[in-house]
């Protein structure tokens, strides 16, 4: 089982998701924007990248440049930050088991399917 946390407007997303179904993976979509991750889950997520939290963080968003930018936070606060503002997490996520992707570019979901 495959599980993206995915985001139906952006294109990116929808293109890793497409290679996952092209991959003839059974897959969970996750649409994080409406049923965001807790905070534990978000703890999961980042040890199977190997990020910390504010690699993450999407620094382009508004949420980001209006209430984030410039600050130094810590691991718990980004995590907060996540949990309350789920626009800023990187999108599309990718778990499988215990391994996580990012899909920017889509095919880096390649490498665990």
């Amino acid at each position: 089982m495959v599980t993206i946390f995915h985001n139906a407007m952006c294109s990116k997303s929808r293109g890793t998701l497409d290679l996952i179904r092209n991959a003839n993976e059974e897959v969970q979509v996750i649409e994080y924007l409406k049923t965001p991750p807790t905070k534990a889950e978000l703890t999961g997520i980042l040890a199977k990248l190997n990020l910390k939290p504010q690699e993450l963080i999407r620094k382009g968003e508004k949420v980001y440049k209006e209430n984030y930018a410039g600050q130094t936070l810590t691991d718990e606060e980004w995590l907060d930050a996540m949990v309350q503002h789920p626009a800023l997490i990187e999108r599309p996520i990718v778990v499988k088991g215990d391994k996580a992707v990012i899909g920017r570019p889509p095919e880096n979901v390649l490498s665990i399917l």
